[in-house]
């Protein structure tokens, strides 16, 4: 019996992290350079419900049975099953990778939901569609982070740059000109969890001024959206600034992440703002022709690495 495979991407968001959770729109493209990959490969003589799971990223190998019901992987297998009783499904072992960092705003988590859901599914014989894998994996995603806006998994299952805005249809958008971003990890671990908590204490404590917050970022996404489906990319520069200050006013940044964005603005960049929850993790720089020494200057102001995406429909 072959072994069945499948994968999904990362993600940075361009636009819109926080003020997208507050009903705001937000844009995000799939990082198709990383991504995570799950197989499942049948177990000739084995049991039913003996189900082993590896996963070397987080040291983790162990047989389903024992993860709590809860855990993201069980939690992942029983969406693709459609069932949380697994204990008739056929002897498995499943080995799922990942080149996406954990912690780091690139959507890990929901590449490794979707491609787990994808491959199970499809070794137990049911063709999910694309809708259906990422209202699972949104689900899963609900588990790992508590409220999340959906934009992750949108992204990294249908693997195309998206406008999301939360009770409204999925749009696609098609990139009148590609640029590149350059993705550099701050080398600090990032928490959806705890910067989307962050942002509610302080919309609880003064909701006019976050408010106001949200407000302007998602006025500037919708600006980004125009320019990238009609106008000039370097446009986008200036945006990503302004989207950068209020996400700084907003508690989320860190004087590392402020570092590596001036760094790179002084290197030659056209603008830069972290992607992803904040408090870590990643910022984005986008570039034009100076591409190989911004690179430099941000490794130089700390980056731990820097990884060159192009962003095309």
């Amino acid at each position: 019996m072959p072994a069945f495979t499948a994968s999904a991407p990362g993600k940075i968001i361009l636009f819109g992290e926080h003020a997208v959770v507050y009903g705001q729109p937000a844009l995000a493209a799939p990082v198709t350079a990383l991504e995570a990959r799950a197989v499942v490969s049948a177990q000739m003589g084995g049991s039913s419900g003996e189900i082993w799971i590896e996963a070397p990223d987080i040291e983790l190998t162990a047989p389903v049975s024992e993860l709590a019901p809860e855990h993201p992987l069980r939690a992942s297998l029983a969406a693709a099953a459609g069932t949380q009783d697994l204990s008739r499904i056929p002897a498995c072992r499943i080995l799922i990778t990942s080149t996406i960092p954990v912690s780091s705003g690139l959507g890990s988590s929901a590449a490794v939901s979707a491609a787990l859901i994808r491959a199970f599914a499809a070794f137990l014989g049911r063709r999910l569609p694309d809708q259906e894998v990422s209202d699972l994996a949104f689900e899963i995603e609900k588990i790992q982070h508590g409220s999340p806006s959906g934009i992750d998994n949108s992204v990294v299952v249908f693997r195309k740059p998206v406008y999301f805005q939360q009770g409204k249809p999925l749009e696609f958008l098609a990139i009148k000109e590609p640029f590149e971003i350059l993705v550099a990890d701050s080398g600090i671990p990032g928490s959806t969890r705890a910067a989307v908590d962050a942002v509610r204490q302080r919309w609880l404590a003064n909701q006019e001024e976050c408010e106001g917050l949200f407000n302007r970022i998602g006025e500037i996404s919708g600006t980004a959206r125009e320019v990238i489906t009609s106008g000039d990319p370097r446009e986008l520069g200036p945006l990503m600034n302004e989207n950068q200050v209020c996400l700084r006013e907003l508690g989320v940044s860190t004087p590392e992440l402020d570092r590596l964005a001036e760094s790179a603005l002084e290197a030659g960049a056209l603008g830069a703002k972290l992607s992803g929850g904040g408090l870590g993790g990643n910022l984005i720089a986008l570039c034009d022709t100076a591409a190989p020494r911004i690179e430099g200057a941000l490794l130089r102001a700390g980056a731990q690495s820097v990884l060159p995406t192009t962003i095309r429909g």
